[in-house]
């Protein structure tokens, strides 16, 4: 830790912890070519190589570290296809558990278009996509992980957000589609992007916050596997938005029961936890339904994702309960939704 931002990291995450919170740290592949760990990967060989356009070069004989353009600037990246690399890491991760009481880290970056340079020579002669693999693999180690970038890791205990999405409407109506693409390739632990949009720079001085994004954007995660805010709401919200954003997450406390029996039974099967209403209703219709999503096999739930406050609402066969209306589908009703309400529908058996 940096000792002028965080003069005592230790009693700063004791402190967290009392009051109940985990702490989870930001890291990356990359390192800063201006510093002590730079010059001692560099030194061991634990970065990734350039070959300086020479393709007939091996790797013991190249000493140069590659520098690849990221949205942070110019870094070396770590070798992780060389097990003393892996090794370095984890040594690094597991003092920071151990010192500080870490308890888990966000494992950023990763994407294979890093790993995609003409010059770039690695210990094992490897894809790019195998890079952002072995990148994952690092945080099985940890009970608490999460990752943007993935490969091949359907399956495992790893949480998967979706890419940053910018602080529009347009993006917003991406989260759910994109979600069932993640679930039905089997990551059950999916993040839909911070809430609002997670693209930086939606978030610079001077950038303009739609709060009625804000809150739908809070609405559409607030049944999801999880939910995660970008800005702190109650520093870009007013109180009306602010009670709205509340109100969403009181609900998700209500129904944390079932999320986790959701969550569960994703675990032992393998079946996705958000999917598309063609999984449990093929053959109806429901294809290219893009806008509402099914919490496993008893919550339909269909968010605002426009700016428009009505939407309709397809019904499949059975009956549905909503403020203890029963609606009989199949069926398709047209609703106008206030600001603090996500509108969401039990199957009645």
């Amino acid at each position: 830790f940096n000792k002028e931002k965080f003069p005592d990291a230790k009693e700063m995450i004791d402190e967290l912890h009392k009051l109940g919170f985990k702490v989870m740290l930001w890291i990356c592949p990359f390192i800063s070519p201006d510093s002590e760990a730079f010059r001692e990967l560099s030194t061991k060989k634990l970065l990734l190589l350039d070959n300086e356009s020479n393709n007939n070069v091996a790797w013991k004989d190249i000493s140069k570290p590659l520098l690849i353009n990221w949205w942070n600037g110019y870094s070396a990246c770590l070798d992780l296809s060389n097990p003393d690399t892996k090794q370095w890491l984890q040594k690094k991760l597991d003092f920071l558990h151990m010192q500080y009481g870490v308890d888990g880290y966000k494992f950023d970056a990763g994407d294979a278009l890093y790993y995609n340079n003409p010059n770039l020579v690695s210990f094992k002669k490897i894809m790019p996509n195998d890079h952002s693999l072995m990148w994952a693999e690092v945080g099985l180690k940890y009970p608490l992980n999460e990752y943007r970038a993935m490969w091949k890791m359907g399956g495992q205990p790893l949480v998967e957000r979706l890419r940053d999405k910018s602080h529009n409407w347009d993006d917003l109506s991406r989260l759910i589609p994109n979600t069932f693409a993640q679930q039905l390739m089997g990551y059950t632990f999916t993040c839909p992007d911070l809430i609002g949009g997670g693209e930086i720079t939606s978030f610079l001085p001077g950038s303009m916050i739609n709060q009625k994004l804000m809150v739908r954007s809070a609405q559409c995660s607030g049944l999801m596997p999880m939910m995660q805010f970008s800005a702190a709401p109650w520093r870009v919200l007013d109180k009306e938005h602010l009670d709205a954003t509340k109100k969403i997450v009181a609900l998700r406390q209500q129904q944390l029961p079932y999320i986790m029996q959701v969550m569960r039974e994703a675990v032992a099967t393998g079946e996705p936890a958000i999917r598309p209403l063609e999984y449990d209703y093929p053959n109806q219709g429901f294809s290219n339904v893009k806008d509402q999503f099914m919490l496993g096999k008893s919550l339909m739930i269909a968010p605002i994702v426009t700016e428009n406050d009505t939407r309709d609402v397809r019904f499949p066969k059975g009956k549905w309960k909503y403020h203890n209306k029963i609606i009989t589908g199949p069926a398709v009703k047209t609703y106008t939704v206030d600001l603090d309400e996500l509108l969401f529908f039990e199957k009645v058996k």
